[in-house]
C-alpha cells in the first residue's frame, strides 16, 4: 500500500483551466464518489447529496452566471495575500495576491472597480473547460446534534470533500473547490436548472478535469512547530 502523507503533500488546488476535450472515466468518477461515501460524518449522519453535472449545455449555462464580488471578500482576502515568493515563504500561510485581479488586491478599491474587474470570464472559462462539475448540497434542518451553528456538520462536509479530493488527486485528475455558486442569485439559478429541492442549500461546488500543463506555483505550510503545544499552550 503506498504511503499516505506523500499523497497528503502533493494535493493542491487546481485554479487552471482544464482539458474540455478529456471526459472522466465512469470508474474513476465512481472511485471519486466512493471516497466521498465513506467519508467521517458526525453521528454518520451523511449529511450531503451531491449532483455531478457532466452535460457540456449544462456546464456552458452555469459557467454563464454571474456573481458580483463583495467588499468585504475583498477586504478580507487582502489579508491573505503575500506580494512575493519571499514573503509567502515568511509568512507560511496565505496565497501569492498576483493570482488575483488589481482591484482585488488593493483594499481601498471601490464597489466600482471592484465590478469591472476581470472575474466573470476566467470562471467562466474554469467551468466551461472542466469534465465535471460536482454541486454539494445539504439539509440545514439535519443538523448535528448540540452542535452550535452545526459546526459538527461543516467539518463533516470536509471530511467528504478532503476524501473525494484525495482520491481525484491519486488519479491524477484535477481538483479546485468553487464557492461563488452558493451565493445569492446564481444559487437560485442553479437549483432552478437542476431541480433542486427547496430545503438544499448549495453548500460548495468542486470541479474535476485533466489539466493540459503541469502547475506550477509556490505551495506553504506552517511547521508542525509552529501550531502543536504539548500539555500547555
Amino acid at each position: 500500500m503506498p504511503e499516505l502523507l506523500p499523497q497528503i503533500q502533493k494535493r493542491q488546488s487546481s485554479r487552471v483551466l482544464f482539458d474540455p476535450k478529456r471526459k472522466i472515466p465512469k470508474k474513476d468518477l465512481q472511485k471519486i464518489l466512493e471516497a466521498a461515501r465513506w467519508a467521517p460524518t458526525a453521528h454518520n449522519m451523511q449529511n450531503f447529496e451531491i449532483v455531478i453535472v457532466d452535460d457540456k449545455k449544462l456546464l456552458d449555462k452555469i459557467s454563464a452566471l454571474r456573481n458580483p464580488i463583495s467588499l468585504t471578500f475583498v477586504r478580507e482576502n487582502y489579508r491573505q495575500l503575500s506580494f512575493s515568493e519571499a514573503e509567502l515563504r515568511r509568512n507560511k500561510v496565505g496565497v501569492l495576491g498576483m493570482m488575483f485581479p488589481p482591484a482585488w488586491r488593493n483594499p481601498r478599491a471601490t464597489a466600482k472597480e471592484i465590478k469591472n474587474a476581470e472575474r466573470g470570464s476566467f470562471q467562466e472559462r474554469q467551468i466551461g473547460s472542466s469534465s465535471a462539475l460536482g454541486i454539494v448540497l445539504y439539509d440545514p434542518k439535519r443538523r448535528a446534534p448540540a452542535s452550535a451553528h452545526d459546526f459538527l456538520g461543516a467539518i463533516s462536509l470536509g471530511c467528504m470533500l478532503e476524501n473525494a479530493w484525495l482520491m481525484a488527486d491519486s488519479l491524477g485528475i484535477g481538483f479546485h473547490v468553487v464557492s461563488a455558486l452558493s451565493q445569492g442569485g446564481v444559487e437560485k439559478k442553479i437549483k432552478q436548472m437542476l431541480h433542486i429541492p427547496s430545503r438544499f442549500h448549495i453548500a460548495l461546488s468542486f470541479r474535476l478535469g485533466y489539466l493540459t500543463a503541469p502547475m506550477k506555483y509556490l505551495r506553504v505550510r506552517r511547521d508542525v512547530k509552529d501550531f502543536v503545544h504539548h500539555n500547555t499552550y
